[in-house]
């Protein structure tokens, strides 16, 4: 098992205190893996400003060629990465083969093409006698920070578009699921000139606090919680370092009465629960009609039941443990408190599961008012609430009326309504008739306190540019 950080192309080990990484299906621990120091993180990115001279003067061909050698490698060596992914978070291995990893290899070979795509405004001469021209250039030293839900997609939705733009990377995963990004790290070094990428594991205080302090970083980017983005924009301010946070959800499904039932309740017993929960845009806030309501609701509370949870290798496993004690705690607080609300009804689930690991019931509650905790907060778990609604405007105004902004979803046979009110929702994405899915052509990313910029997509590389006017007077 790869263990050491990458710096400046070379594989060492970790100088700062050890951390025990475990196996949340079971409680046990994987291994014990000493995090970067203060020292290690200063050489990390020093590497990335002395090999960012060179790299960001590369071609779009020279980078591309790299991402899509790497990409090649990865998919050859995907069943190893899915077993760690699955093995360090908890996840069905066959989820983490079969979905992740296609998604992870299609990210850095779409950045690959898009390098050799970006695009600007026409050079013209929009002064007499003197032609502009617009330049992208990277941003310089990128500081990156990785969330413990999606390990590896998250690393190269970061890795992909900055190396596309010609940055040099310095990337922190989370200290409880670094495996993949790890030995993610072995193949980058053989792959990348020296110091272009280096990754330095550790605690967010420890390591994470240094690294976005660090003068010479020139942005800073995080998947995380808005307590995170806080602390980062706070680091950011003192020598202006770009930002681009993307800071979780509260994702609202309005369901109106005339939309597919079946549909309806098949899509959220997938979109709801995918990864225990643990993901920015589950549906988990539901609005329905109120005469949909009552079926959907014991529609939904008997998919819920049917939804397999147990060990990651077992073929039949639909969805995976919370990724430790504390988080499956937090996720029963959440439901306690609920329940303690007379109004609240618990349909499905509703406890954790006894036995090793950190399982916790996927849960249906139901009754769930506008002000209620279990509404306005991100559970991160699998825990879905339901809200009857009687007027569109009703559940619009309840689906904006949240400090997240990243997700939503509309459910109806009536195209135009499911277009008007997408037109209204104050989120990042909004689906029609379908939630949760992603492509690498399209941006992802929040409003208000789910952050700002765009992963994915041209959008997401242009986030890793500067936009530069180069004006020539020729007489």
């Amino acid at each position: 098992m790869q263990t050491n950080l990458l710096i400046n192309g070379q594989l060492v080990a970790g100088a700062g205190a050890e951390i025990e990484v475990l196996n949340p299906a079971t409680g046990a621990a994987i291994a014990k893996i000493r995090e970067a120091s203060a020292e290690q993180v200063r050489q990390a990115v020093e590497a990335a400003a002395a090999a960012f001279k060179t790299w960001g003067i590369t071609t779009p061909q020279e980078r591309s060629l790299l991402l899509l050698k790497l990409a090649d490698r990865m998919e050859q060596d995907a069943k190893a990465y899915a077993e760690l992914e699955s093995l360090n978070c908890g996840k069905p291995k066959a989820r983490a083969l079969n979905d992740e990893m296609p998604a992870i290899v299609d990210c850095f070979r779409f950045f690959a093409g898009a390098a050799r795509c970006l695009h600007a405004s026409a050079a013209d001469e929009y002064l007499p006698n003197h032609t502009s021209m617009i330049r992208r250039d990277p941003v310089g030293v990128v500081a990156q920070i990785t969330p413990w839900n999606y390990p590896l997609m998250m690393a190269a939705w970061k890795i992909a578009p900055a190396l596309a733009a010609g940055n040099a990377v310095v990337l922190k995963p989370s200290e409880m699921t670094p495996l993949t990004t790890l030995k993610l790290g072995a193949l980058l070094a053989e792959i990348f000139p020296k110091g272009v990428i280096n990754i330095v594991n550790g605690r967010g205080d420890t390591v994470g606090s240094p690294l976005i302090n660090h003068a010479g970083v020139r942005m800073i980017s995080v998947t995380g919680s808005i307590a995170t983005g806080q602390k980062v924009l706070q680091a950011a301010q003192a020598t202006l370092k770009r930002t681009h946070l993307e800071l979780g959800g509260k994702a609202p499904v309005i369901v109106f009465d005339d939309a597919d039932l079946d549909a309806v309740v098949a899509g959220l017993r997938t979109f709801g629960y995918y990864n225990a929960g643990q993901d920015c845009t589950a549906a988990c806030r539901i609005y329905a009609g109120a005469k949909i309501y009552d079926k959907l609701v014991a529609d939904l509370g008997a998919a819920a039941k049917t939804i397999k949870y147990g060990q990651p290798e077992s073929e039949d496993s639909e969805i995976g443990p919370l990724i430790s004690a504390r988080q499956r705690e937090r996720v029963a607080g959440f439901v306690e408190r609920a329940v303690a609300s007379r109004h609240i009804e618990v349909v499905a689930g509703g406890a954790a599961v006894p036995g090793k690991g950190f399982f916790y019931q996927p849960t249906v509650v139901a009754g769930a008012l506008q002000d209620d905790e279990i509404v306005r907060r991100e559970v991160f778990g699998p825990v879905v609430s339901v809200t009857r609604f009687k007027e569109a405007d009703e559940a619009i105004s309840w689906a904006n009326d949240s400090e997240y902004g990243l997700a939503s979803s509309v459910w109806t046979r009536d195209l135009s309504r499911a277009m008007k009110v997408a037109s209204r929702l104050e989120y990042g994405c909004t689906w029609i008739n379908t939630h949760f899915m992603l492509v690498n052509e399209m941006p992802h990313g929040g409003m208000k306190n789910s952050g700002y910029g765009k992963d994915m997509s041209m959008y997401g590389l242009e986030d890793y540019t500067v936009t530069r006017h180069v004006m020539v007077n020729f007489g």
